[in-house]
């Protein structure tokens, strides 16, 4: 026989089974939906990326490629080994490469951070300009930093704090401790 003391225990035991298994499956759920609002706000993903900017009469200006493009939250992307062209038609002789960049919506300028290199060759003559944080302005053909930066123009080599490049008229004024090396 059973006693009325088993009853209660069991009786217990069923009801803490039970309660047990509701929190799981209410934790479930609130788990789920906060899952499916967090994979809503990420945007999109891409490998392989390539994107193109265009003028105001739909001419290509240049071209962004990246391994990896991201929509981040309020809409920025985030590109990772970047690549930014310019157009044959655009006269602009500078490729442009990054470990990250990002795109702001509300801004034209291209954030390039990590071991960012400008790149031009006219003439035979090669112009880089290396720095970590870099602003370009595609668009306008326009690049700015307030970091250090290093210009080496053939055997020649300059070094400065801040610089404001016109991409296109192949000019760059530096802003301040600038300090160079030239060799004859």
């Amino acid at each position: 026989m059973i006693a009325a003391r088993d009853i209660v225990i069991i009786g217990v035991l069923a009801a803490g089974a039970v309660a047990t298994w509701y929190l799981a499956r209410s934790h479930q759920e609130e788990a789920a939906e906060a899952a499916s609002v967090d994979a809503g706000q990420r945007g999109y993903y891409l490998k392989a990326a390539r994107i193109l900017g265009t003028g105001p009469d739909g001419t290509l200006l240049y071209e962004i490629e990246a391994e990896h493009a991201e929509q981040q939250a309020e809409d920025d992307i985030a590109f990772t080994n970047v690549r930014v062209i310019y157009s044959p038609q655009s006269d602009v002789p500078w490729v442009v490469n990054a470990d990250s960049a990002v795109i702001r919506r509300d801004a034209q300028r291209v954030l390039l951070r990590g071991h960012v290199m400008a790149i031009s060759e006219v003439d035979g003559n090669d112009t880089e300009i290396r720095t970590q944080y870099l602003e370009l302005d595609p668009e306008n053909y326009l690049a700015e930093t307030n970091e250090r930066v290093q210009i080496r123009i053939g055997a020649r080599s300059l070094t400065a704090t801040g610089m404001l490049a016109s991409l296109r008229d192949n000019r760059v004024e530096l802003k301040s401790n600038v300090s160079g090396k030239f060799a004859p």
